[in-house]
């Protein structure tokens, strides 16, 4: 705590001023997290100062909230690219990296319990337009670094440290609860230890496993199941009939498939019920659950080999049988490097499996196109076209030929592009 408080000062985070009359006054409160390895074991212990922004008003204190996340087939990108390079991987940590994010509106904070200025214990904690963020990336604290030259990476990172405050975290293992694998063949991205905190989490660390994550039929009457979750072992998850709990795993589990494509479809399935969860969606819930259980050791490996962009597209027509809308489905590898995967349902009803099939191929372009685009600012031009595979010959002839546009008018203009 002394250590963040110290951080905070330093940055110049605040200014202590009197308290404004008519002014909303935010609380203060301290909160902790234990980093750990990949192993287990105690990296560090975290303490974080944060206001209490539940008090603030919509459109009064703020107007919309946002984190900026990374988008993940980037990062397979830059770690198959770098592997088959051969290029160095350094991983770094900025501390206090929140601090560098920007703040347009006026804050009146306390002063954190036991860190109160004794010459001015009234006073409030006052910030406004103190930081700045790039208009390129988002503030982030863990950064990867790669590159062909090692003495100039190094001193991209002895130039950043003069500015930042960063610990270099050597050869990387661990970046943002992904696990890396480093082998002489190949690297292996898992999440081993994500999976079973949540296995431990609802009681289920010890349940027998599944070997497939969820039903290619579902059944008509669904038991209910009350003894989902484990009272001994999961107090705070009592009730296996809790939207809330419900929404609680589900987001968990679609933090997961960064690297279990395996899982993504369950997942898409479960998610399109957060609403009102019925407990044939608890019972698929449990059943994925289970089959994590058994493959929590799985991943996704990194392979050296050409690094030739190729995607594939499918679809599924009028797979739900409520809204009679189609499932799309694109996956693309980087040679042998799976790379990008999607699973969703299609916004509007398709009238054959042509026009599902199409409205999936011309999402999988999308996706190439914006592969490609990356692959650029890696320095690793695609020289030659990019192979798309799909199963259905009218959706092929229909994208090779556009005289039949003018038979397709019920497929929307957008899908045309391909």
């Amino acid at each position: 705590m002394a250590s963040e408080f110290l951080a905070l000062q330093q940055q110049g985070t605040w200014t202590l001023v009197p308290a404004p009359p008519n002014q909303m006054i935010l609380g203060s409160r301290w909160t902790y997290k234990i980093k750990t390895n990949p192993n287990g074991t105690i990296a560090h212990y975290k303490a974080r100062l944060v206001a209490q922004g539940h008090r603030q008003e919509y459109g009064l204190n703020y107007t919309e909230t946002f984190s900026p996340v990374a988008k993940f087939p980037s990062l397979r990108v830059f770690l198959t690219v770098a592997f088959n390079n051969h290029w160095p991987l350094h991983q770094l940590d900025v501390t206090n990296a929140f601090l560098h994010g920007s703040l347009n509106e006026q804050i009146f904070m306390k002063q954190p319990t036991g860190f109160e200025n004794n010459q001015l214990p009234n006073h409030v904690c006052f910030s406004k337009n103190r930081f700045m963020v790039s208009n390129k990336l988002p503030a982030n604290d863990d950064i990867l670094f790669t590159g062909n030259d090692s003495k100039h990476l190094l001193n991209v990172m002895s130039a950043i440290s003069n500015n930042i405050s960063i610990r270099n975290l050597e050869k990387s293992s661990r970046f943002i609860g992904i696990e890396i694998a480093h082998n002489g063949n190949h690297m292996f991205l898992t999440q081993t230890q994500y999976t079973q905190a949540i296995l431990q989490q609802v009681g289920l660390i010890h349940c027998k496993p599944l070997a497939n994550p969820s039903l290619t039929k579902l059944p008509v009457n669904c038991p209910a199941l009350p003894n989902f979750f484990d009272p001994v072992n999961c107090p705070a998850l009592p009730n296996f009939f809790d939207p809330i709990s419900y929404r609680h795993l589900k987001g968990s589990l679609q933090y997961l498939t960064i690297t279990r494509p395996d899982i993504s479809f369950a997942v898409n399935a479960l998610s399109q019920h957060l609403h009102n969860p019925q407990p044939l969606h608890f019972s698929l819930l449990k059943r994925l659950l289970r089959y994590l259980k058994g493959t929590s050791q799985f991943g996704i490996p990194i392979l050296k080999s050409n690094l030739t962009l190729c995607t594939f597209s499918d679809a599924d027509w009028a797979t739900d049988p409520l809204t009679r809308r189609s499932i799309s489905g694109y996956f693309s590898f980087l040679g042998d490097t799976l790379i990008s995967w999607t699973v969703k349902k299609q916004t509007t009803v398709a009238r054959s499996s042509t026009d599902t099939e199409y409205r999936s191929l011309a999402a999988a372009t999308s996706d190439a196109i914006w592969l490609r685009r990356l692959l650029s600012d890696f320095q690793t031009h695609q020289t030659e076209p990019t192979e798309i595979h799909c199963d259905n010959m009218s959706a092929i002839a229909l994208a090779n030929n556009p005289v039949f546009h003018s038979r397709t008018k019920h497929i929307e203009v957008y899908v045309h592009f391909i």
